[in-house]
């Protein structure tokens, strides 16, 4: 049952809700005009699948997500635990930087904090690309640290964009996403996204090894078509 409207997305609305007595999330993925209605249904209902299953998997294989509590396909749907106590990784980087807790290294030693979260973003990462999960769109915004902060594990969110797939591109086009949100939303974090990249591969082996090489072809596909259009 949804309660109160929390945000709104592009995609979907997010209520509070209630499950089997149970604080819990809502997200419903509303219609789009635009499309077919038999391909938007289509569309709403892959989505729906791709984010409960990769949601499922993460927590198969160690990688704290919500608890999915149910999916409804008539109402577009899905019912997910509510993580309490928490806030998104761009919050608590912006807490940073409002007590002038340094992020990159040039000038002044990083905070070690800041080097700690960098460290565990880029080991779930790791993780999550080596079970071949895709997230599909990484920002800072899609994870959530627990009180204390400090110490929280990196909890991923919104999977609406997740898929599976086994090639180094495709893990490296999500780490290119990641890299370009943090840049975008948090100034002077090169060197935090350094370690994280250094934490990713340190953790994944080979297989990350080779994402990371990868991952410097496609961010210079992405100069060329600043340059060239």
């Amino acid at each position: 049952m949804r309660g109160k409207l929390l945000c709104q997305g592009a995609e979907a609305k997010i209520y509070e809700g209630e499950w089997l007595g149970k604080n819990a999330l809502v997200k419903h993925r509303f219609s789009k005009t635009y499309r077919l209605a038999e391909l938007d249904s289509h569309i709403t209902k892959e989505r729906l699948k791709n984010e409960a299953r990769a949601l499922t998997r993460c927590r198969m294989v160690g990688i704290r997500t919500p608890i999915v509590y149910d999916v409804d396909f008539i109402t577009s749907e899905l019912i997910m635990e509510r993580v309490e106590n928490s806030i998104t990784v761009r919050n608590l980087m912006y807490k940073y930087a409002e007590d002038d807790i340094c992020f990159d290294d040039e000038a002044v030693p990083m905070a070690s904090q800041v080097k700690n979260l960098a460290t565990k973003i880029g080991s779930v990462l790791s993780k999550l690309h080596k079970n071949n999960i895709i997230h599909g769109d990484l920002t800072t915004s899609n994870m959530l640290v627990v009180e204390p902060y400090d110490s929280s594990e990196i909890i991923l969110i919104d999977f609406g964009m997740s898929s599976m797939v086994e090639k180094a591109e495709d893990k490296a086009v999500d780490l290119y996403v990641l890299e370009r949100a943090i840049l975008s939303a948090h100034p002077k974090s090169e060197g935090f996204v350094s370690i994280l990249l250094e934490a990713y591969e340190k953790s994944g082996g080979r297989a990350a090894a080779d994402t990371i090489t990868k991952l410097n072809e496609v961010r210079l596909r992405g100069r060329k078509k600043l340059c060239f259009g």
